[in-house]
């Protein structure tokens, strides 16, 4: 199941690494902020190095972001974790994109 929420990034934590020997991980956790009135602050996980890195590239704190993520769930000695993985978080094009410049009429620059 694939889900979208938009707001605006407002922690991003620092990178968690575990395991041993060849079976390392990393994971990092951030957070945003939804501007609802209540249960706005939502917590994403994401998990690899390279999502991890791709992510720290292109986002900081205070971008606008729709964030693409899925439900996890799993059970450990009959207690359950649910996790919001982050497979995609894409800052808003309408947030940060310049309005067009006009064309002015009457201008000379046409070749003939």
């Amino acid at each position: 199941m694939s889900l979208e929420i938009k707001g605006t990034i407002k922690t991003i934590g620092e990178t968690i690494e575990g395991g041993k020997g060849e079976k390392t991980w990393q994971k990092m956790f951030y957070t945003i902020d939804t501007g609802e009135q209540y249960d706005n602050i939502i917590s994403f996980e994401i998990f690899s190095q390279d999502k991890i890195e791709q992510f720290r590239k292109y986002n900081v704190v205070g971008d606008k972001v729709t964030v693409h993520f899925n439900i996890k769930c799993r059970e450990w000695e009959g207690k359950y974790f649910t996790n919001l993985s982050s497979w995609r978080c894409v800052k808003d094009v309408a947030e940060t994109t310049e309005a067009p410049q006009p064309i002015q009429e009457g201008a000379d620059d046409l070749p003939f």
